[in-house]
């Protein structure tokens, strides 16, 4: 795939209608192209932003003098006076009004959590890095070979530890792009279960381990340390997971 033919599939790709196969084709070729990828992260940024926008605007100081003195005027008051039967639009008006009002709150408190919304794109990240035979970009269980590969790819650095001795192993990492920035995505395994670990600067204070969610049969458990935010996800049960959250956050470096 060249560009020409990705950049009208990166529309549809976010929006989560493409066909397996052609977002599989698609994501290598961003992988790849960094003018396709920063297309893709600037679509990722306009639709974070057009979703924190407020839906109330406040009138302008000149509109609102014209609306009160139009209010106070003779005019304004005869015609008030001499349109009795106009009464009923004004109910009419009122009532969709309130509908109308109505079912914007129903669909704002409808829509998912900005939470919610980070939780599933996690989980869509690591379904995708399986079904694409994409799980790594670097291959090896030693630390101190994967640590330094994220060097001049991110601008933070990313804390990588060996689980070996608790049955948890390194064996390699990856960049990954997750809420409108790159990530890193040190990956571990657990005898045939993959297990992604996503990190990137924190914005929240500490926190310990927490199991947040489950979908489609993958746990995700998220806690905060030392200025980084973890995302762990696997299909591991729910408490070998804890358990590799402990193990990580207990053990050395």
């Amino acid at each position: 795939m060249n560009c020409q033919q990705a950049k009208p599939l990166i529309d549809p790709y976010a929006d989560g209608e493409l066909e397996a196969a052609a977002t599989l084709e698609l994501e290598r070729h961003i992988h790849d192209c960094p003018a396709c990828a920063r297309a893709w992260r600037n679509l990722q940024s306009l639709k974070k932003t057009l979703k924190q926008d407020s839906l109330y605007f406040n009138a302008p100081m000149d509109l609102r003098r014209k609306v009160k003195a139009e209010l106070h005027s003779p005019l304004g008051t005869k015609s008030r006076w001499s349109l009795p039967n106009w009464n009923w639009l004004t109910g009419v008006t009122t009532g969709l009004a309130t509908a109308c009002l109505a079912l914007l709150l129903t669909l704002m408190l409808l829509r998912p959590s900005a939470q919610q919304q980070l939780t599933d794109e996690i989980v869509s990240s690591h379904i995708r890095s399986l079904m694409a035979n994409h799980a790594l970009d670097v291959v090896s269980t030693d630390q101190h070979t994967v640590k330094p590969y994220f060097n001049g790819k991110l601008d933070f650095s990313p804390p990588v530890k060996d689980l070996a001795a608790q049955d948890f192993p390194l064996i390699g990492g990856r960049l990954d792009y997750l809420d409108g920035r790159s990530v890193a995505a040190v990956v571990f395994q657990h005898r045939k279960h993959i297990i992604n670990l996503f990190v990137w600067p924190a914005k929240e204070a500490d926190s310990q381990p927490a199991m947040l969610a489950s979908r489609q049969g993958y746990h995700v458990i998220h806690w905060s340390e030392a200025g980084m935010t973890f995302w762990a996800v696997s299909d591991l049960n729910e408490k070998e997971l804890m358990e590799f959250a402990r193990d990580l956050t207990g053990g050395g470096n």
